[in-house]
């Protein structure tokens, strides 16, 4: 029997032989290992032979742990210190671990003890590979994200421990007016901190799925023109913003806070990065998308965003320029549509400055269309 053909008869199960195609091991994602009862490798996956860059010729036939020489972190030998065919015969298997391959690449290896009975002899061993780019991936952005949070908290509370600090001791020194600057200064770090500490909470329930959306009905035209009016009375000039708004609009159920989040991000961004007039569309979402809702278009006439930088816009900490901001907004922007069941895009307005668009489906509740 071909090696490969030895491969496919070791995963084999029961129900191949009633018209259910079996598994091929090179099918598999993961590095896939297994050894018989005598220790000896029959299984070697396409994956594993490119992970470990041990051939699967090569490794066919040997005892496991010379086609797998694997250690730990200590350097220590793996298969020698675990004896998975004389040790305990209560285990069951070796969680995933990191452990070393021959010139010291890291690998995430799991194992399985097979027993035709529970303490029997072990008839196979079925090991797991994979590599640990994913998982480096993972912690090079924990860390970024740990890095960006220090950074963007110490200087409110800075800021806020100077100005309480000064007050308490000299406070019959200053003046009514200077009392008041300073607490205003104090109550907008404040406020700055409320926002980042938010931002951490949303990435995290959007990075384990578990961002709740309370669906309301909710007036988009009518929340454009609240924010518009919050840029206005913070300076910003009537003229510099355009409202269109084709109706009839259909009926939206959304979250309206998490709505003031998308809209306050994508307004924001427009007025300190772009240039000219803001245009903001409401309209009823088109034959060109997947589902009946409501798109909101936000365009500047600003230098636009480089094509080179469209593909990371939604990512963590990609920033449109140097001016600040955690480059969050709208990585948490994107998580808040697609809870929503939404999508957004990002491109080039036809005034050559940055353009989002996003699009809300009907999102009626789930106790509205059905009865009680």
């Amino acid at each position: 029997m071909s090696s490969h053909a030895e491969s496919r008869a070791a995963l084999a199960h029961p129900e191949a032989r009633h018209g259910v195609p079996e598994c091929d091991p090179d099918d598999l994602p993961d590095g896939l290992v297994v050894a018989d009862a005598s220790g000896r490798v029959v299984c070697f996956n396409a994956t594993a032979a490119r992970i470990t860059a041990v051939p699967r010729s090569q490794a066919m036939g040997r005892s496991l742990d010379e086609a797998l020489p694997l250690e730990d972190l200590k350097g220590r030998r793996w298969w020698a210190l675990t004896d998975p065919y004389g040790g305990l015969a209560t285990r069951t298997g070796q969680p995933e671990r990191n452990l070393l391959l021959p010139g010291g690449r890291e690998v995430l290896v799991a194992a399985r003890y097979v027993r035709d009975h529970p303490l029997g002899p072990v008839r196979r061993v079925v090991v797991t590979l994979r590599g640990t780019e994913a998982r480096r991936r993972t912690e090079r952005s924990h860390a970024e994200l740990i890095a960006t949070v220090a950074h963007e908290l110490r200087s409110p509370l800075t800021s806020v421990k100077g100005f309480t600090a000064t007050l308490l001791a000299k406070w019959e020194r200053f003046t009514d007016d200077q009392k008041r600057l300073m607490l205003e200064t104090v109550d907008a770090d404040a406020n700055r901190v409320t926002r980042l500490i938010t931002e951490l909470l949303d990435i995290s329930r959007i990075d384990s799925g578990r961002l709740e959306v309370r669906r309301q009905p909710v007036d988009l035209a009518a929340a454009v023109g609240r924010h518009i009016q919050a840029h206005t009375a913070r300076g910003q000039s009537p003229d510099r913003f355009f409202v269109r708004v084709r109706r009839p609009l259909p009926a939206l159920w959304a979250d309206p806070d998490k709505i003031d989040q998308i809209l306050g991000n994508l307004l924001e961004n427009a007025v300190r990065h772009g240039e000219g007039t803001v245009t903001i569309e409401v309209a009823p979402t088109g034959p060109e998308d997947d589902e009946k809702g409501t798109a909101v278009t936000v365009s500047d006439e600003g230098a636009g965003i480089p094509e080179e930088s469209m593909g990371r816009v939604f990512t963590r900490f990609w920033r449109g320029s140097t001016r600040g901001g955690t480059g969050l907004g709208l990585y948490i922007v994107k998580g808040i549509v697609e809870a929503h069941g939404g999508t957004i895009t990002v491109g080039r307005a036809p005034t050559g400055g940055a353009q989002f668009r996003f699009t809300l489906p009907l999102g009626t509740p789930a106790y509205l269309t059905q009865g009680f």
